[in-house]
């Protein structure tokens, strides 16, 4: 009977709390929210997909440099695809730029080969007539120092052109990179 008596005494000095005393506060609160109403932009309509099918194959691509016609003919062509005349050797998926030379070796007969290095850290071993990079870079002449290539290659203009690079024997240093 006691814990009825205080709970009823609880109650009622909780009700003595609920007076009107923060009237203008509820006030200000009604009053406040009273104009908002939430706006919701409507759903854009969709459109139903339409399908494309792309019919310029046989037109030049967008993304490379057009190449102005030539009307000179050059006596340096290529030579026919590697795969009508020889097998592609693996010197040639590499660009001249990104093989070093890294030493030499010459067998009984006198006869020189480099040790080309690829950017994977694997030796070749090239003699004259290999093809090394990717314009049909045909090593000419092998010395202690250095590989001497002759490449083909096409210019902006589709004019076939010859010139000759080389690689150089790379120091203890740089080859030990």
């Amino acid at each position: 009977m006691t814990t009825r008596l205080l709970m009823f005494l609880a109650a009622l000095s909780m009700a003595g709390c609920g007076t009107g005393d923060y009237q203008d506060l509820r006030q200000f609160v009604s009053e406040s929210g009273a104009d908002l109403r939430g706006k919701v932009e409507p759903v854009p309509e969709m459109t139903p997909y339409e399908a494309f099918t792309y019919e310029a194959f046989d037109l030049s691509d967008p993304f490379k440099p057009r190449k102005p016609e030539s009307k000179e003919k050059s006596g340096t062509e290529p030579p026919l695809q590697a795969s009508d005349l020889r097998r592609k050797e693996a010197l040639e998926n590499y660009p001249l730029e990104s093989l070093k030379m890294v030493g030499t070796l010459q067998n009984k007969h006198g006869k020189m080969f480099a040790l080309l290095k690829t950017p994977e850290n694997n030796l070749y071993q090239v003699r004259p007539g290999n093809y090394v990079g990717q314009n049909f870079g045909i090593v000419t002449t092998i010395t202690e120092t250095s590989v001497a290539l002759k490449e083909v290659f096409q210019d902006t203009t589709g004019v076939w052109s010859e010139r000759t690079s080389s690689l150089q024997l790379l120091d203890e240093e740089e080859s030990n990179r």
